[in-house]
């Protein structure tokens, strides 16, 4: 049986390689993308819903089908304070998930970083850190977290700072071989890694996956 596909941060990075590799994955036949704006593309199989994430009432009961992908996410920067970063990374994440298992969405795959943990004195690693806390306690039948690296692709928005990681983490991995499995990562290889991760039946009921790992799940789909 075709299942359906819901993705929140389809217009990120990830999220854009994420709806084009479902487009051609024959295990779905609709995607239901959640944002605050269009991502300007047509498909027999896409349905867009443009929402207000603050207003929890009016799209949590469209959060209905088999596989939640979540891939989004800001800085602080393009947020403007920690407060609106704290909503975009972890409130509107956690909520949409909170409304998938509630409706019962079966499978939930999320992008997280390496280094979450939601008791560090770092703003970033904590926030993440109790998201993925937060979500491994609602009733899904599957869970799967992408604890990412330096991310590379091309993005809409330029960081510089974001930049020069994935400057200096291509050289040390590559002078350095034990720090080979900390090489920065493409966006299309955490897409091809999530819906991999989201359709294996073998791996236990929550799994997580770093560095290397990613890397292997997305050749695997490949071989």
């Amino acid at each position: 049986m075709k299942k359906k596909a819901l993705i929140v941060g389809a217009t990120g990075l990830i999220g854009r390689h994420l709806l084009s590799l479902l487009f051609s994955d024959e295990r779905y036949e609709q995607i239901t993308v959640f944002g605050r704006r269009s991502v300007d593309i047509e498909h027999s199989t896409l349905i867009q819903h443009i929402v207000d994430f603050d207003c929890t009432k009016a799209w949590r009961k469209l959060i209905t089908g088999n596989d939640l992908f979540s891939c989004l996410g800001t800085t602080i920067k393009a947020a403007g304070n920690r407060n609106a970063q704290y909503k975009v990374d972890y409130t509107y994440q956690y909520e949409v998930a909170q409304a998938a298992a509630d409706n019962g969405v079966a499978t939930y795959t999320l992008v997280s970083t390496y280094g979450a943990d939601p008791g560090s004195k770092m703003f970033f690693p904590r926030i993440k850190g109790e998201l993925d806390r937060d979500v491994k306690r609602l009733p899904f039948t599957t869970i799967r977290i992408l604890k990412l690296s330096v991310l590379i692709g091309e993005r809409y928005v330029t960081r510089p700072g974001e930049s020069l990681a994935v400057v200096l983490g291509k050289l040390l991995t590559s002078w350095i071989r034990p720090l080979r499995k900390y090489r920065p990562i493409p966006a299309a290889v955490v897409a091809q890694a999530m819906i991999t991760a989201a359709n294996d039946t073998t791996a236990p009921a929550i799994r997580e996956y770093e560095f290397e790992e990613i890397f292997e799940l997305a050749h695997s789909n490949a071989t």
